[in-house]
Order: C-alpha cells, then structure tokens, then sequence
C-alpha cells in the first residue's frame, strides 16, 4: 500500500486488506495453529471501524483471558465464582460493574479511576524488571508490592474461607486481573522507561498525543490480534496447548516462570523487534541524588517531570507491518496461555464445596 497510513480508520483497512486477502501472518510452530493462516473478517474490520472507547489487555485482551479461565475451570469453579460474584455489589463501586468474570477481569483497572480509595493498589499490576541484566525474579517487588507477590497473596485471600465475601470477591477480581496482567510482556520487562511507557511510539501510521509502546502492547495489538480467526474464546484452545501450558502447574515456581517468559519476551521481541530505536540498554543510567538532598516533595516532583519528558521528548518508535507479524501471533499465545493458567489457578484455589464459597 502506497498511501500514508496515518489514520485509526486506516490502518484498520489495512489490516483487514492484509488479512481478508489472504496474506499469511507468521505463526510460530508448535502452537497449535497448525500452520493455519490468521484471517479477520471484513464484519470483524467495520466493527473495528465504529467509534468506541479505547480498550485496553485492557478491556478486551483481560475480558477475553476471563472468558478462557471460565471456560477451561471445573463446573464446581464455575458454581463457586457466580456465587462470590452475587457480593460484587458489596464493595460498593457502582460505576465498576462486578456482576461477571469479565467484569473481574477489568474492575481492577476501572477502580483506578475512583480516587484515593485504591490508591494503594497502583503498584501491584506489574514488577518492572530489567532487560538488560540476567533475569532477577526479586528485582521490582518492594515489600510485596509487584504482580507476582499480589497473585499469592490474593489466591491465599480467595482461599481464606473465613474472610467476608466482600473481601474474597475483591480478591477474585484482583487475582483474574493480574494473572492477565503479568503474561503482557511489558508488565515485567522493562529498560528503564516503565515498561515501555516511556517509549513514544506510532503504530501502523497511526499516532497520538499519550501513544507509546506500553499502550501499544496493552491496547492496539489486542484489538488487531483478538478478533483474528479462529477468534480467541472458549472454543480456541487446543489440546496440546491446554497440555503445554497447564505442564508446570500453578505455584509459586510456575508464577515465577510465567514471570520468565513475560521477561524473555519483553526482551527479544517487545524491545528486541524495535527497529531504528536506541538501545537504553547501551544508555547509563543518570545519577540519582544524593540521599537526603532531597524532600519528599521535591522528590515526587522531579519524577512527575521525568515521567511527562519521557512521554513527550525523545526518538519515536515505528511500530510496522514486519513488527506486527511478530507481535500479533505473540499477543493471542499470552492472551490463552494466561486464560488456561489462570482458569487451572482457580480451580485450585476454589476446590471447595459450592456452599462454603459466600460465607
């Protein structure tokens, strides 16, 4: 295609031109796509054409990962969900809908937009950790304030039958939420731009004032790579993936090595892919202040600085057509891989009777 892409509308038709033609879309063996080749469909591309909120393994990405988990968990999981799921209105978030496990998937998110209250949980959606040494499952988790330490933590609080059921359907909501979280690869590895947030960055043409590579990952790639048939839902996972991804189990050293990969993948291809772009792994890191040289607020004000240059200032990432046949096959592994594991997750941490679920 000849013509610029610098339009949301048109980079849809470009992708729907790409893949209603019959271009073939990479596809790494021996993940059960069996060479197939990834089309969307022209109704799939006018739906992506309507106006609509941005959705962010954002909405989408973690609706569909619930949706997976639901579907892959037992019936007595299932049973054990929909009754937590009648407290939802008990953490009284009206404008957070908790009444389904897509809902769970995304309130984490959506109560971010309420204030104060839940403030404190900002930090637990991710463990920045950086590419640019061996791989260092305790870097970023300051007193159990990461995504790996918060998926223990809030599996042990569902589990807790002697908590209110206000408190264990906010833990289910958290523990969906993250476990979707930490298969994004830029929600643990990082170079020092949290988690790719500080990369600028266009996709497909396409640019915006607040576009980087973090929302890319979260946001954009999702919505091209979801909708791709076969469609990822509850009938999209094959057997040998169930196999593969369900091998290592659920504890704390599968999480870890969940952890791992989301790392490996971050490096090789999330940064490793960027073409054009410095490496900030070449870049040493700017000398931090003396301690005490600094106040509180003085401190917290030079980090809003820093964040705003980061977004605005700097080298502009061109996220293409080459880039994208690498991502999208990459984006619908984690979104299952995640939807199957944490869909194993539940099953164990909900193998109760049914009628001890909503004490």
């Amino acid at each position: 295609m000849t013509a610029p892409i610098n339009t949301p509308h048109a980079y849809v038709i470009m992708v729907a031109e790409r893949f209603t033609t019959g271009v073939v879309l990479a596809v790494p063996d021996g993940r059960g796509y069996g060479g197939r080749m990834l089309k969307t469909s022209l109704a799939v591309a006018a739906l992506l054409l309507m106006p609509a909120p941005s959705l962010a393994w954002g909405a989408l990405g973690h609706r569909t990962i619930a949706t997976i988990a639901y579907s892959e968990s037992r019936p007595a999981t299932r049973r054990a969900i929909k009754a937590l799921l009648k407290h939802g209105k008990e953490l009284d978030t009206p404008t957070c809908s908790l009444k389904t496990i897509e809902d769970a998937a995304v309130w984490p998110d959506c109560i971010k937009g309420l204030g104060k209250r839940f403030s404190a949980m900002s930090p637990w959606h991710y463990q920045d950790i950086s590419v640019c040494h061996d791989f260092d499952y305790a870097e970023g988790c300051p007193d159990g304030k990461c995504v790996t330490r918060q998926i223990a933590l809030q599996s042990a609080r569902l589990r807790d039958l002697t908590l209110p059921a206000r408190d264990r359907v906010e833990a289910l909501a958290l523990l969906v939420h993250f476990v979707g979280d930490m298969h994004q690869p830029l929600h643990i590895g990082e170079k020092g731009d949290q988690g790719g947030n500080g990369v600028r960055a266009t996709f497909l043409g396409t640019t915006g004032k607040w576009m980087n590579l973090h929302s890319i990952w979260d946001t954009s790639l999702p919505e091209v790579a979801v909708p791709l048939k076969p469609r990822l839902g509850k009938h999209s996972v094959t057997p040998l993936e169930r196999a593969e991804w369900r091998a290592a189990g659920d504890g704390p050293e599968a999480v870890e090595a969940w952890a791992r990969e989301s790392w490996a993948l971050s490096r090789d291809t999330v940064y490793g892919k960027l073409a054009d772009y410095p490496d900030r792994c070449l870049v040493p890191p700017a000398p931090a202040p003396e301690p005490g040289t600094l106040t509180a607020e003085q401190a917290a004000a030079a980090a809003a600085i820093a964040e705003v240059a980061a977004a605005n200032t700097g080298p502009v990432a061109q996220i293409g057509l080459s880039y994208t046949d690498a991502a999208v096959p990459l984006v619908r592994e984690r979104i299952e891989a995640a939807g199957v594991r944490l869909g194993m997750l539940l099953d164990d941490v909900l193998a109760v009777p049914v009628t001890d679920v909503a004490r």
